[in-house]
């Protein structure tokens, strides 16, 4: 397998915070091969270093060492500007908080990212009105996200992720802060993503979510590890 088939190719990736004089290793010798249309399963204890791992691979944040290939860029070399760029149009992250903006309507929210890519006006209202069917809010173009429950907020979080049809996902405890049935709604969102190609790397501790993948792999104390060898 060569490294320009993968979507993304990590190798050795380490990650060190250092908090006052304590050096916290959060990933250790990570080592990672995501192809294209692949649905990657990511388990683990809590503070196990799943949020860094996606962090890392979607630009947010950046390795101690290693290296972090995505769709042939090297992330951890590339300036701010260029990752700025590099997200809007190549990676969408679902946050397991969210982080809707709360000053702005769920069709403001969902629109944002094509308004930050310079899509037409019509190109924009079109797409938001197809996320929305997409993910069953029509009914809540218009409201914010105090007004939302927690499994709507995820579901628009989900439609804003998708805005620009970026060909990588990154999803990070989608299901983690819901009830079982509302977490029934993402599982078929998920599902229905897989199924149209898209390449998925969800950070999770559903079964549900980790019988849709491809890859099946357990992070714990920074160590990446597969549970289907």
């Amino acid at each position: 397998m060569t490294m320009d088939k993968s979507v993304v190719s990590a190798s050795l990736l380490c990650k060190i915070y250092q908090i006052n004089d304590i050096n916290i290793e959060a990933l250790k010798d990570v080592n990672l091969k995501v192809e294209k249309g692949e649905f990657i399963g990511i388990s683990g204890p809590s503070g196990a270093g799943k949020t860094t791992l996606l962090n890392i691979i979607g630009g947010i944040d950046r390795p101690t060492s290693g290296k972090i290939i995505v769709f042939g860029h090297d992330l951890s070399v590339e300036d701010e500007d260029f990752l700025a760029d590099f997200r809007c149009n190549n990676v969408g992250f679902v946050f397991q908080s969210y982080n809707l903006v709360s000053t702005l309507s769920v069709s403001e929210n969902i629109a944002f990212p094509m308004e930050w890519a310079r899509k037409p006006e019509d190109y924009i209202e079109n797409r938001v009105e197809e996320l929305l069917r997409i993910v069953g809010l029509e009914h809540r173009a218009d409201h914010f996200s105090f007004q939302l429950s927690g499994g709507e907020q995820q579901r628009v979080a989900f439609a804003r992720a998708l805005a620009n049809d970026p060909p990588l996902l990154l999803v990070d405890e989608p299901t983690g802060n819901l009830d079982v049935k509302t977490g029934l709604k993402i599982v078929q969102i998920l599902r229905k993503l897989k199924d149209d190609g898209k390449t998925i790397i969800v950070a999770t501790h559903d079964e549900r979510i980790t019988r849709l993948a491809d890859q099946k792999l357990y992070l714990e104390d920074g160590k990446l590890v597969s549970l289907d060898e």
